[in-house]
C-alpha cells in the first residue's frame, strides 16, 4: 500500500506542508504511521480524507465544523444540516457585500454631482442614502394611490375620442382633484431638502415647494437656515420640523 510523506500529501492535494502539519496538530487528520525518525506517513485513505477536508474547507466550513463532521458516526444525517447552515451564512455574506457594493456605487454617483468634495458633501450623500428606502416608500404609496385615477382618466380620454362620450373623463378628473391635493400635501410632509451651502436639512414653505423648479432628485429652493437659493438635494423628511 502506498504511503505519502507530508510533502507528497501536500503536493497531491494542492496545499502547503504547513497546512498538513496544522491539520495534524488540530487532530483533523492524524498520520497513519510514523517513521523511526518521527516523520509523518499518510496512507491512501488519508489522502482521500485530506481531499474531502480540502473540499469542505473550500465551501467555507470552519475547521471546527469539519472536525465535528468527521467524528460523526452517522455522517449522512448531519452533513445536510451543516451544509444548509453554511449556505445560509454565505447567502447573508453575499447580501451584505451586495449592499456594500450598492452603497459604493451610490456614493460614486453622488460625488459626480458635487462641485467640490468635502466631508460635509459626503455627509449629505450619506443622509440621502440612509433615507432612500423611506423616501422610496413615499413615492410608491403615491403611485399606488394615483394609479386608479390615471387609468380612469386614460379610459375616459379614449371613450371621448372614439365614442364621443366625455362623462367618464369628467368624472375621473373631478374625483382626482382631491386626491392630487392630498398627494401634494403628503409629499410635502414627507420630503425635506439638504442645503448645498450650509448642509442643513430643512423644509421650505409650501408655496415655494409647489412652484419651485425641480429635477428627479433636487428642487430649487431658498434655505431657511442660511438663505442660500439653489438646487437642494431631496431626502426623507417625515421627522423634520
Amino acid at each position: 500500500m502506498a504511503q505519502y510523506t507530508t510533502g507528497e500529501l501536500a503536493k497531491e492535494c494542492g496545499i502547503t506542508v504547513r497546512t498538513v502539519q496544522f491539520y495534524d496538530q488540530r487532530g483533523i487528520l492524524v498520520p497513519s504511521a510514523l517513521t523511526e525518525g518521527g516523520r509523518r506517513l499518510y496512507s491512501e485513505e488519508d489522502l482521500k480524507m485530506m481531499k474531502i477536508i480540502c473540499f469542505l474547507r473550500d465551501t467555507g466550513l470552519s475547521l471546527d465544523t469539519i472536525g465535528k463532521l468527521l467524528k460523526e458516526e452517522d455522517l449522512g444525517s448531519v452533513v445536510s444540516i451543516f451544509l444548509e447552515q453554511q449556505e445560509q451564512v454565505l447567502q447573508e455574506e453575499i447580501a451584505d457585500r451586495k449592499d456594500k457594493l450598492e452603497r459604493l456605487e451610490e456614493l460614486k454617483s453622488g460625488l459626480k454631482d458635487v462641485p467640490s468634495v468635502s466631508v460635509e458633501s459626503i455627509g449629505d450623500i450619506a443622509t440621502v442614502m440612509e433615507n432612500k428606502k423611506k423616501l422610496s416608500a413615499v413615492h410608491r404609496k403615491m403611485v399606488l394611490v394615483g394609479a386608479p385615477f390615471t387609468v380612469a382618466e386614460d379610459a375616459g380620454i379614449l371613450l371621448w375620442i372614439f365614442k364621443g362620450q366625455w362623462w367618464l373623463f369628467a368624472a375621473a378628473l373631478a374625483a382626482a382633484i382631491p386626491v392630487i391635493i392630498w398627494m401634494v400635501r403628503y409629499y410635502y410632509r414627507n420630503a425635506a431638502y439638504i442645503c448645498p451651502q450650509c448642509h442643513e436639512i430643512f423644509k421650505p414653505a409650501m408655496k415655494e415647494f409647489f412652484f419651485a423648479n425641480h429635477t428627479l432628485k433636487t428642487r430649487k429652493l431658498t434655505c431657511v437656515k442660511c438663505g442660500h437659493k439653489g438646487y437642494c438635494v431631496e431626502t426623507y423628511g417625515g421627522n423634520v420640523e
